[in-house]
């Protein structure tokens, strides 16, 4: 068969250098592994007619509905219309969102054949409410194809993809946003640098992790993606992720080098949005695909099964806000009000700031102070008692010496209750620790940074005990009780890890006379029954120097509560 039986809708004139075919001529492979070592090696890459083959064969193996529309459907359906000159004026359906069809190197009718292709498969799936990436993957496919019913029915086979825990395209808004969301909290774990900037130039970060996956499928020139496409297919969704997060770095490294660039002078997030397009579009004058995709899997980052938690329970968290269908995006600024927020500790900038820390499936929460010394006294009990059945709380202090530091806590303080009279830890790898002054640091799970510090799942009934700062050497063990399954936080709980070392699992902690978190060689926060006296160190479950001096006096303590703007 000639190599233009794949190619017919290609202008090669675009192509450059992948107009010209070189490299092997078959790919003689059975083992997945080595499968995966070979697409990310770009082994398929330089050779047109055989990268098309490859995605023949990969995506006839994927795993499809019983019944999945192939290519005799499109010819019965579309009858004589195939033989006839398609129209670009065709519009796209409602649910690619006003995506555009990227023309990735096609002729201008190839361009009308995708909309056709993509409004056939509108009407073959009446379940997809809102997938806006596939117009850039139908066009990709189409590349590849021999005609348009084979592009038909591999992104047919593509979109019925039914292998558990594998998702290839998101086809509801509840799945698309909840994407975005995670894509938010690993950009907040993965690309800290990166995610600084932009929570100092953009009003609003998650309109701008909005188009994460534009950035690859869209965006991306066809040099670039469609070495992503290569991995993609092999090894799925994830890949996005990654992918996603290295031009992310790259953006960042682009703006740290920018001559008289606008520095971290706040803007409409519409304009960030518009200089991170313009960025990657034009990524390939400064970056190789090579040095993309080696970035992206230098990043290291948690499996794809911790992934999936993390999206699942955001999708959760709309559900139960009822964001289930588009509607137009809240200002996550709307939360932080200056003129209503009122904190005797920090400021709305600096509360702004903490709150691009945490998960973003709190994001559209506002702060709701729930317990403050100056107003209910230095009281353990009384801080239990406001606390308590509030998940997440946000804890500041200011110190006698005017430093500033706190802890974000993934779990309600209520549960330090299952451990009886003994001072137990619990929470999960969400906690994090932080200062603001005299500088503004975050300190994170320290398995986040290392994750060489746990592997497997746990086994049954194992149980973390530790000492505490606070208490006797020779009593001091804290028992780590077990959650049940459904309450658990994603991202995540001791019990999903095989940990090296049982001291990097201590979150919080808890009882009459003391609270603490962090634990591990020392505690990262220590106060006394009074909130008046406490202690701050290095602790082994943040890896984190001393938030502020080792012995101080509370000034003021406060702690905050996330209330649903949604339902407000």
């Amino acid at each position: 068969m000639a190599e233009e039986d794949y190619g017919s809708f290609v202008d090669w004139n675009q192509m450059g250098d992948l107009a010209k075919s070189s490299g092997p001529t078959k790919v003689d492979c059975k083992d997945l592994k080595e499968f995966k070592q070979m697409a990310r090696q770009g082994y398929w890459a330089k050779n047109h007619k055989l990268r098309a083959q490859v995605y023949q064969q990969l995506i006839k193996n994927i795993p499809c509905r019983t019944v999945t529309p192939d290519a005799e459907v499109y010819r019965d359906l579309m009858g004589n219309a195939a033989t006839k000159k398609p129209s670009s004026h065709i519009p796209l359906p409602e649910f690619v969102d006003g995506s555009p069809l990227p023309q990735y190197c096609l002729k201008a009718e190839a361009v009308a054949s995708a909309h056709q292709i993509i409004n056939c498969i509108a009407g073959q799936f009446p379940d997809i409410s809102h997938c806006p990436s596939l117009p850039a993957v139908t066009s990709l496919l189409l590349h590849f194809s021999i005609d348009e019913a084979q592009c038909f029915e591999h992104v047919s086979r593509i979109l019925a993809c039914n292998e558990p825990g594998k998702r290839l395209l998101d086809q509801t808004f509840l799945a698309h946003e909840s994407s975005c969301m995670t894509f938010g909290d690993l950009a907040n774990k993965y690309c800290e640098a990166a995610h600084k900037l932009i929570v100092a130039t953009a009003q609003d970060v998650l309109e701008v992790y909005s188009d994460w996956q534009r950035w690859v499928l869209g965006d991306l020139p066809f040099s670039h993606v469609v070495r992503v496409l290569d991995i993609y297919l092999v090894e799925g969704y994830k890949v996005l992720f990654r992918v996603a997060i290295a031009l992310l770095k790259f953006y960042r490294k682009h703006k740290a080098g920018a001559q008289g660039g606008p520095g971290n002078q706040q803007q409409d997030s519409g304009k960030v949005r518009a200089d991170i397009q313009a960025f990657i579009t034009g990524i390939a004058s400064t970056v190789t695909p090579d040095k993309l995709l080696e970035k992206a899997f230098s990043i290291r980052m948690f499996s794809r099964k911790e992934i999936t938690l993390l999206q699942l329970t955001n999708e959760k968290s709309l559900q139960q806000k009822g964001i289930t269908v588009k509607q137009k995006r809240r200002n996550v600024q709307l939360a932080l009000n200056p003129d209503t927020f009122s904190s005797e500790i920090v400021s709305a900038k600096e509360m702004r700031d903490i709150w691009s820390w945490i998960p973003e499936r709190f994001a559209l929460c506002q702060p709701q102070l729930l317990f403050t010394t100056s107003t209910h006294g230095c009281s353990l009990n009384r801080f239990y008692s406001h606390c308590e059945g509030y998940e997440p709380t946000l804890l500041l202090i200011r110190t006698t010496d005017g430093d500033v530091c706190g802890a974000f806590l993934s779990t309600d303080w209520e549960e330090r209750k299952r451990g009886g009279n003994k001072l137990s830890f619990f929470g999960t790898g969400e906690c994090f620790v932080f200062r603001l002054k005299p500088e503004m640091e975050r300190y994170e799970w320290v398995v986040i940074s290392h994750p060489e510090l746990a592997s497997s799942i746990k086994t049954e009934g194992q149980e973390d005990t530790a000492s505490s700062e606070g208490q006797n050497s020779d009593n001091n063990g804290l028992q780590q009780p077990e959650r049940p399954a459904g309450d658990l936080s994603p991202f995540l709980s001791a019990r999903h890890f095989n940990l090296n070392s049982k001291n990097t699992s201590m979150f919080m902690a808890g009882n009459f006379d003391s609270i603490i978190v962090g634990g591990g060689e020392g505690n990262a926060l220590y106060i006394d029954s009074e909130l008046n006296h406490g202690r701050a160190g290095s602790c082994a479950t943040f890896d984190n120097p001393p938030l502020c001096a080792e012995s101080f006096q509370v000034s003021l303590l406060e702690v905050w509560g996330f209330q649903d703007a949604m339902a407000a």
